[in-house]
């Protein structure tokens, strides 16, 4: 369960990257109150999957989550540079993640 509660803290993490754009956008309350709950969620999810699994462990995937999803959601929903550099980059921060879960 720690394991699913840290895949819904990325993808909480993701959706409040993705609402700090709409955020500098739109300048309005709803786009305000989607961010905070969105990074609200994403820290009572790590923090409960932190119960479990190891501090650093558990920051490095969630924070490899986020760091890699908000920049593939910047890719397909704001026409964000797709440059190969950038797509290698990115597989190499969701591989550490990986590594990082088959050694601990």
């Amino acid at each position: 369960m720690a394991w699913i509660s840290l895949i819904i803290a990325g993808l909480c993490e993701m959706f409040g990257v993705v609402m700090i754009n709409k955020l500098h956008k739109d300048r309005n309350w709803q786009a305000l109150v989607l961010l905070i709950l969105g990074f609200g969620a994403s820290f009572i999810f790590l923090a409960y999957s932190m119960k479990t699994l190891p501090m650093g462990t558990a920051y490095a995937i969630w924070t490899g989550i986020g760091a890699s999803g908000g920049a593939i959601l910047g890719m397909l929903l704001y026409d964000e540079s797709k440059d190969w550099k950038r797509l290698v980059f990115i597989g190499m921060v969701l591989g550490a993640s990986v590594g990082l879960k088959l050694v601990s």
